[in-house]
């Protein structure tokens, strides 16, 4: 290279024109650009030579200006297309000559320019520049479309944002969702998120922590999310919609009711039935009904709805049912089994219609033991919708009206008692009913009531009966048992102060209940075999049983084998467990928030047991809202203990919350 050669150079990634002005060192050259900068550069640093001409710094603007004159990209489409056909390979001087008809340093330049910037036309091999096929230039046109679809959808993306965040309204479409739904999964899942560039990019280019908890706040400030989002419910496999074809079959049965194929129903219609449940409750599923019979006997009646009437084993209901295994009870509301419009319309019982039903006709004897027995499919016509106040509003009036209350109220304390006789286990808890109404949260303690107790016998009842028929009959069902717990001495537990503090010592000792096709005693409570099947609108398993045992009563096959029934039960037990402890961990978040938004209320505490002893580490409940939880202790305190707390720390969403005991000043 010599003195005055124009060259050019790369300098940190840039391309610049410069002049050679004298060698530097064995390699180098110092060359001066446009600004009178000199540089020294290795031979590696030069991308370009001028050839013909000497230069000096100051003639760089006046033949930039000559290049730009002849760098117009699509003139290179033409040379392409003449190339191309021939196959023939080009350089920069080739290039000139074919686009301008000369070859002058700027028409040189110009060419090397179009042919080193092009990512579409020509490759470069070696010194030369080969056309690439029309094949391959259409396909990476395309993906050049693609990428500028891309950037201008990320760019609409992150304007909607921003005018979102600034308290416009926006309209999301459809190519947002992908965005959207990165931030949703990174702000649930965390690290744990597939697919998290999006959200990353997102958060980046508002300039907010790349964390979970910043796309979590960002989806509350874009409105998508409330700031109370149920990430448990996210975390899990709980489908939160029906899919557009079980709502459409949901809606031919409510149009079109399909022909009962049971012909010999048994009409119940004359006895009166008392359906009893919370105000609140929608899906009614049991009723009870009491018969006097001419030899001075009572005859008791159970009466479970019977959605079986609406489908069949394997259509489309049944399999989203068996998909969706229960029915999920959230502070915020339920996620039903079924369709709401058919779980709280034909499939429940519902007063004043006649309604299809499982009926079973029980007799006790004197002890309070099951002697006599019967199932039936039948049809009913509830007569009075209760709430449990109602009821033990009407045991404590003794209304005379209806004496059949009082008369089964009477038949679930024998009941009662006769389990205890038979080694049933009962712990009574205060268990809180957190119920969430748009900005309040409203939290119940229930009772032990007499209500309470008289429907839940009666439906263990009807589990016995259930699990008795399935016996003696040799059909597949799935049976619930508990093995017999380890209590601790009698001694040990007496010294523990009667309440809520010995039931939480005898809850720790007791076993997880099972379920299998072989039936087993439930120590819990004291029966020698036992299954669910009190809820087919909102238990599948119990929905099995329907299916099988209506089946036995018309006498056809079974419509599943044993083996079928244990693969079943064995799929139903991940999701019910994904069901108990979704619902366990948002009612502790609503309870926590409930706390939260009440920090100067003083709570009156029980001491229930010790979670570590030895860093003073309790478990308390707070006994007017029936919640359990962790408190450290500055002082020492027995199990039993009652004092008064309040709430220092409380964050829902980490799980948090600390207590201080508050300590009444001594009268003067």
């Amino acid at each position: 290279m010599e003195k005055g050669t124009l060259v050019e150079i790369r300098v940190h990634g840039d391309r610049r024109l410069a002049v050679a002005d004298r060698p530097d060192g064995k390699k180098n050259w110092v060359v001066v650009d446009e600004n009178g900068q000199p540089h020294s550069i290795p031979p590696k640093q030069i991308s370009y030579e001028a050839a013909g001409e000497t230069y000096k710094p100051s003639d760089i603007s006046k033949f930039i200006k000559e290049v730009e004159a002849y760098s117009d990209p699509s003139s290179l489409e033409v040379a392409w297309e003449i190339l191309a056909g021939d196959g023939e390979t080009t350089d920069p001087e080739s290039l000139a000559m074919l686009l301008f008809s000369d070859r002058s340093a700027a028409q040189c330049y110009a060419a090397y320019c179009l042919l080193s910037t092009d990512k579409l036309y020509f490759k470069q091999k070696g010194d030369r520049y080969e056309p690439r096929s029309a094949a391959q230039v259409a396909e990476i046109k395309h993906q050049q479309e693609v990428e500028q679809q891309r950037h201008q959808e990320s760019q609409g993306f992150w304007d909607r944002v921003k005018q979102r965040l600034a308290g416009e309204n926006v309209e999301w479409i459809n190519s947002d969702r992908t965005r959207l739904d990165a931030l949703e999964r990174f702000a649930t899942l965390g690290e744990e998120a597939t697919h998290r560039t999006p959200a990353l990019e997102t958060l980046a280019s508002l300039e907010r922590s790349e964390n979970p908890e910043a796309a979590f706040q960002l989806l509350v400030e874009l409105g998508l999310w409330s700031t109370h989002e149920n990430l448990f419910l996210r975390r899990s496999q709980i489908p939160l919609q029906f899919s557009a074809k079980v709502l459409e079959v949901a809606q031919s049965c409510l149009e079109n009711p399909p022909t009962d194929s049971e012909t010999n129903r048994l009409d119940l219609t004359h006895l009166k039935v008392y359906t009893i449940d919370d105000e609140s409750t929608t899906e009614i599923d049991d009723g009870l009904s009491l018969e006097f019979l001419e030899n001075g006997q009572q005859r008791l009646w159970i009466h479970i709805a019977d959605p079986t009437s609406l489908l069949s084993p394997g259509d489309e209901l049944d399999l989203e049912a068996r998909k969706r295994t229960t029915t999920v009870y959230l502070p915020t509301g339920m996620i039903p089994m079924f369709p709401p419009a058919l779980a709280t319309g034909p499939m429940s019982l519902i007063q004043g219609k006649k309604c299809s039903a499982l009926s079973f006709s029980v007799s006790l004897d004197e002890t309070g033991a099951a002697c006599d027995y019967s199932v039936h499919i039948s049809t009913i016509e509830p007569t009075y919708r209760l709430t449990y106040d109602d009821v033990d509003e009407m045991l404590e009036l003794g209304i005379e009206a209806e004496p059949e209350i009082g008369a089964i109220a009477t038949a679930a304390k024998l009941r009662q008692k006769w389990r205890e006789v038979q080694g049933a286990i009962n712990i009574f808890m205060p268990e809180s009913v957190i119920k969430v109404r748009g900005e309040d949260i409203d939290i119940h303690v229930i009772d032990d009531s007499t209500a309470r107790m008289l429907v839940a016998e009666m439906m263990i009842l009807a589990g016995e009966v259930a699990a008795r028929y399935g016996q003696t009959h040799s059909i597949p069902i799935p049976y619930r048992y508990q093995p017999q717990p380890e209590l601790p001495p009698e001694e040990e537990l007496l010294a523990v102060p009667a309440g809520p503090a010995r039931a939480c010592a005898v809850r720790r000792c007791m076993p997880r209940s099972e379920m299998g096709l072989t039936p087993g005693r439930h120590a819990g409570l004291g029966l020698e075999l036992y299954t669910q099947v009190t809820s087919p609108i909102r238990r599948y398993t119990d929905l099995l049983t329907h299916f099988q045992i209506k089946a036995h009563l018309r006498d056809e096959p079974l419509p599943f084998s044993a083996q079928e029934i244990q693969d079943i039960v064995m799929c139903l037990g991940t999701a019910v467990r994904e069901a108990s402890t979704v619902e366990r961990q948002t009612n502790r978040y609503w309870g926590l928030e409930y706390l939260r938004r009440n920090p100067d209320a003083v709570w009156e505490a029980l001491m229930l047991r010790w979670l570590r002893e030895d860093s003073n580490l309790g478990l308390i409940l707070l006994e007017e809202l029936g919640l359990e939880l962790a408190m450290r202790f500055g002082r020492s305190v027995e199990i039993g203990d009652r004092f008064e707390v309040k709430v220092t720390h409380c964050d829902p969403r980490s799980d948090a919350i600390n207590f201080q005991e508050v300590i009444l000043e001594p009268a003067q």
